[in-house]
């Protein structure tokens, strides 16, 4: 009969209707909890008692008493069954215990961000050495990496520069990364992503790090480490 009188009210075009509807819903129970006690709408209910045994068929009513002389509460867990399976429990409990798996599942799934690194042809083994030591730590932490070379003036003409740096970026990346998107030019940049080829494993020292390092131009490093994630 309420829920009749309200929904009616709803569709009522004025703003004293809108706000009725308004403070009807916030009111209602979401969606994602289940009913509980005097919530519960229906006239039976198949009854599960605390232990997990099976108490059979109650009026709604009677398997509240239950609930309440054992000071707990009266919970539907499968409201679609016919009739609905409700269980006798600590609702607080449950809620709460519902919310540290939640919690746990969150801390179990990998949020993969792009990180980007960039590179100039005219670059330094050291400043090369400590770029590719970043690609490696994002890498093993699971995230893709934007290797970007940035040309200036007349370098745009010869673009196997840039790819000269980043073929021995990845010959010391080894099967740590595998090129999701091959190098492309666009404009003065030319770009290529990479992905961790397998899941992230424990970093290795930067003394194994440097024993695997490949020189590269001796020339002085022209360039800033952007370790920025990629919108």
């Amino acid at each position: 009969m309420h829920s009749h009188e309200r929904a009616t009210s709803c569709g009522a075009d004025t703003e004293q209707g809108t706000a009725h509807c308004n403070r009807g819903t916030a009111i209602a129970t979401p969606i994602s909890e289940p009913r509980y006690n005097e919530r519960i709408r229906a006239r039976e209910v198949r009854l599960i008692g605390p232990d997990g045994s099976q108490v059979g068929v109650r009026t709604t009513a009677d398997a509240l008493v239950l609930a309440r002389e054992l000071d707990l509460d009266l919970v539907e867990v499968a409201p679609l069954a016919n009739p609905p399976v409700c269980r006798i429990m600590d609702y607080g409990k449950f809620r709460y215990e519902e919310a540290q798996k939640a919690k746990e599942s969150r801390k179990k799934t990998t949020h993969v961000t792009v990180k980007e690194v960039k590179f100039r042809p005219k670059i330094g083994k050291g400043d090369f050495d400590t770029k590719v030591r970043h690609m490696r730590d994002f890498l093993e932490d699971g995230h893709k990496v934007k290797v970007t070379l940035q040309f200036r003036g007349r370098e745009v003409a010869h673009p196997e520069l840039g790819a000269k740096i980043l073929d021995a970026a990845l010959e010391q990346l080894g099967s740590l990364a595998k090129v999701e998107t091959q190098a492309r030019l666009e404009g003065r940049n030319m770009t290529m992503v990479l992905s961790p080829d397998k899941k992230p494993a424990k970093k290795l020292t930067e003394k194994s790090a440097d024993d695997t390092s490949t020189p590269v131009a001796d020339s002085a490093p022209e360039v800033e480490i952007s370790t920025e994630d990629n919108e």
